[in-house]
């Protein structure tokens, strides 16, 4: 009895059911969407409808060199998100992550290009900062309960402030180029081979096949509905299919100019995600967030240690606007003023809330950072190569949340009405 507790309390908004097979999970998938979980559905429509019309007023949009740029321009970014997504999962808000990263972006160029200290060092530093800030802001709201709006806010005046201050009178630090600075390498140059490229789909496609076998059976041991083995099987060799087609598009794509392929610092994203989707999906912290994110006195009376979860929530977000500051700054190979200036606090800030993740707490994964910043750097790209306005990217970026934010709290009165958390 106890086993099968532990496995049903592992497994996230799912109910005991008696179907199987494939009608079953056909049956549970319409009774989610019908109680207003809706999942991804909606931005991977609206990701396909921007691409099209994109691709329709210019042929370049889709072409493999500027995808392949795309993903390299998001990846920044889409760090950042990462960290957003954990706090929104608690129902809090980090307005700061701009200026941590622009911050993150500063300490690197002074260290590394004025004071001469090695690279790698200089990173390690800067993410510590990050780390610091996370702490700072975990003090303040654990032991004094001001209102984590209150508190990044005035982070990011103070870090903003901080940034100006180290850069100086110089305003920008040049980093070098990709000959000489391993950062700039990996922002600039840094590419996956194609046929280690294939490796990685064929990789990727193995190990999300095993661990779905190993949950179904995990899930018919508790009684759960679950996949059919060839449903399962038949998924993981469609993943494999459509990875290596857009694989080969990226590289090998006749009759339209070449791009140099997948970069490894999207790469680096992506692990990420992935490593943050199993923490998040497999592990009892993970767990906790969710529960703290649902209902935070339920959560501490539960026996969750609800100081140590939004402790590590605020670090771990912190660290992520760090990194992407890093990221953002080998992509440029300057350190500068204008780094995380509030386009991109904003950006990572829409892009997990278009991704999916509720404004409400308790309701969100990793993926939905990855989903939400291609949105919006599929925006950007689109109106660049229409030679449009710098306005229109933010006029549309905000419609396009205003929608989330909207398909958020209908689906959010939908579950309340069906009685889902």
């Amino acid at each position: 009895m106890t086993d099968t507790t532990a496995v049903a309390t592992d497994l996230q908004d799912e109910r005991l059911t008696r179907r199987s097979g494939l009608a079953g999970v056909l049956a549970d998938s319409w009774d989610r969407v019908r109680g207003g979980d809706i999942g991804a559905l909606p931005v991977i429509i609206g990701l396909f409808v921007i691409w099209g019309i994109f691709e329709a007023v210019n042929q370049n949009f889709l072409s493999p060199l500027n995808l392949s740029n795309l993903l390299m321009q998001m990846t920044s970014t889409g760090v950042i998100s990462l960290g957003i997504v954990l706090v929104l999962l608690l129902g809090e808000i980090d307005l700061s992550v701009g200026s941590v990263s622009g911050l993150a972006s500063a300490i690197i160029g002074v260290l590394a290009a004025k004071q001469g200290l090695p690279q790698p060092l200089a990173i390690v530093i800067a993410i510590l900062a990050g780390v610091t800030v996370g702490l700072i802001y975990s003090v303040v709201f654990n032991r004094f309960g001001v209102p984590s709006f209150v508190i990044t806010l005035a982070g990011l005046l103070a870090f903003q402030g901080l940034m100006l201050l180290l850069l100086g009178k110089d305003g920008s630090l040049n980093l070098g180029t990709f000959d000489t600075s391993f950062i700039v390498w990996w922002g600039q140059a840094a590419y996956v081979p194609a046929w280690l490229a294939y490796v990685l789909v064929v990789l990727a496609a193995v190990v999300f096949t095993v661990l779905k076998l190993y949950g179904n059976r995990r899930r018919r041991a508790a009684g759960l509905s679950a996949q059919p083995t060839w449903l399962t099987v038949t998924g993981g060799v469609a993943l494999a299919v459509l990875l290596a087609a857009i694989v080969w598009y990226l590289y090998f794509q006749i009759g339209r100019q070449r791009s140099r392929g997948i970069g490894w610092m999207f790469v680096f994203f992506v692990a990420l995600v992935l490593i943050l989707h199993y923490a998040l999906k497999r592990t009892k912290w993970g767990r906790s967030i969710y529960a703290v994110g649902g209902n935070r006195e339920a959560a501490r009376r539960a026996g969750i240690n609800v100081t140590l979860i939004i402790t590590t929530v605020f670090v771990i977000g912190s660290a992520l606007a760090a990194v992407g500051g890093m990221l953002a700054a080998g992509r440029l190979g300057t350190s500068t003023t204008s780094a995380g200036t509030a386009d991109v606090n904003l950006n990572a800030i829409a892009a997990a809330v278009i991704g999916g993740t509720s404004l409400f707490g308790g309701r969100g994964a990793a993926w939905n950072a990855v989903l939400g910043i291609v949105i919006i750097q599929s925006i950007s790209s689109g109106l660049d190569l229409l030679s449009l306005n710098s306005s229109w990217k933010f006029i549309i970026t905000g419609i396009v949340l205003l929608v989330a934010v909207i398909l958020d709290a209908t689906a959010r009165r939908s579950r309340e009405r069906h009685g889902r958390a």
